[in-house]
């Protein structure tokens, strides 16, 4: 008998006609007959379950591919290539680390922009208009090793802040995050519905067929000092107002979305100048503070006023974390070498911490936004920024208002700017985890 070929009417009618039993018929035969009818009815429901039901249910997590060894993680670059062995998650806010990841070079990435093609980049960051000729670092892809980060999207993230002002608050290195930002989205409007009005402290593109601004606003220390305009080159010669935002915060007040920013300035001198009250008594009034002290007290001046100013339920608040700087070749090996000067490629180990990110100063941040009212979001864009010696501006760039001559770019030791970076490269990554928050 063919149970393939065989249905289960079939094998009723034709070997166990069981409705014309005589009564004589061995109780055998009638067990048996019973048996294989079971047997064939089972054979097709499993039949019917494989083909259609099993196939199409919710697929469990995927697990490394078996060829690793136990306890073993796939790669980044093998996660990328083959989804098989991809089991990293949606990005989640709360439970993704998004420090913990490595850069995957990904030839086919192709940037939203180039510092020719956005005319709103500063000859600072313009790279390549300024005669780099390497683009390898525009090519590499931020990896967190537990979760997925979306690639950032244009037009979605002129929806997100449709009607509304996302303004960035701090220093030339926040300056380059909000350049990054309207560089990803303003290829997509039409060039009579854009215009960028500059400010020497507030700067605001306008998005008109989206009812949205995108602004920077000028604030290094973020509390009040004597250098914030005109500069003042000399760091020993600057003075904080350490208890006062006053002059700047009128300008944060309506706004919808702020991300703010503040490290690279603090950290000039061992030592800051501070005072209270007022400018007038100058060098007869100020305190001396160790940085971290006067960093302290200049971060709770800002956190009591946004405590105090801002209501959560109509803005959110997100705070950039410090943007690691590279003047030590020491650090990453490199005993002669010239700052980052000549650096083509992102530190590997994962263990890596250079000597321009203070850990302190971090630590310092993350105990005072603990304790505030409103919910502050960090960028954290430390550790994965840290490895990216190769993404300065380095020789490529102005000083002084002024791109560096052939005689200071043949001292990249002196010259170098290991602080600021290539646009478009690191700060555009910043801005695609932010693109994940909001």
């Amino acid at each position: 008998m063919s149970l393939s070929a065989s249905s289960p009417s079939a094998l009723m009618t034709s070997k166990c006609p069981i409705t014309r039993l005589k009564p004589r018929l061995p109780f055998l035969t009638v067990v048996l007959c019973a048996f294989s009818f079971l047997a064939l009815f089972y054979t097709e429901r499993i039949t019917f379950f494989s083909s259609i039901s099993i196939f199409k249910l919710k697929s469990c997590p995927r697990k490394p591919a078996p060829s690793k060894t136990k306890g073993e993680k796939p790669t980044a670059e093998e996660r990328s290539t083959n989804p098989l062995t991809d089991d990293r998650f949606e990005f989640d806010a709360e439970e993704c680390n998004i420090a913990n990841g490595k850069w995957v070079f990904n030839r086919s990435m192709k940037p939203l922009y180039t510092d020719q093609s956005c005319p709103y980049l500063d000859r600072q960051v313009s790279c390549v208009k300024n005669g780099r000729k390497d683009s390898d670092y525009r090519q590499w892809e931020w990896q967190p090793e537990d979760c997925t980060l979306a690639r950032f999207n244009a037009e979605i993230a002129l929806n997100k802040v449709r009607g509304k002002r996302l303004m960035f608050v701090g220093d030339s290195l926040q300056r380059g995050q909000w350049q990054s930002f309207v560089c990803m989205v303003e290829w997509m409007i039409p060039a009579d519905k854009k215009s960028l009005n500059r400010g020497s402290f507030l700067s605001v593109f306008t998005a008109e067929e989206y009812n949205a601004t995108i602004e920077f606003y000028w604030a290094p220390f973020l509390v009040h000092s004597n250098s914030d305009n005109p500069i003042i080159g000399d760091p020993k010669q600057r003075i904080l107002r350490v208890d006062s935002v006053a002059k700047h915060s009128k300008y944060w007040t309506n706004v919808d979305i702020l991300v703010f920013n503040s490290y690279v300035w603090w950290m000039s001198v061992a030592k800051i100048k501070s005072v209270w009250g007022s400018f007038e008594n100058g060098e007869e009034g100020y305190e001396e503070f160790d940085t971290p002290i006067a960093y302290t007290m200049g971060l709770k001046t800002w956190a009591n006023w946004v405590d105090s100013n801002v209501n959560p339920n109509m803005t959110r608040v997100f705070f950039t974390t410090m943007s690691p700087t590279h003047t030590r070749s020491m650090d990453w090996g490199r005993v002669n070498g010239s700052k980052c000067f000549n650096e083509t490629k992102p530190i590997r180990n994962r263990n890596f911490w250079g000597s321009g990110s203070d850990k302190g100063m971090m630590s310092v941040v993350s105990k005072i936004v603990n304790k505030m009212k409103v919910p502050v979001t960090f960028i954290n864009i430390t550790q994965l920024s840290d490895y990216r010696i190769d993404a300065h501006s380095s020789i490529f760039t102005e000083t002084n208002g002024k791109l560096l001559t052939a005689e200071q770019k043949a001292d990249p030791l002196r010259h170098a700017d290991c602080i600021h970076w290539c646009l478009p490269g690191v700060p555009d990554t910043w801005n695609q985890i932010l693109f994940a928050h909001l």
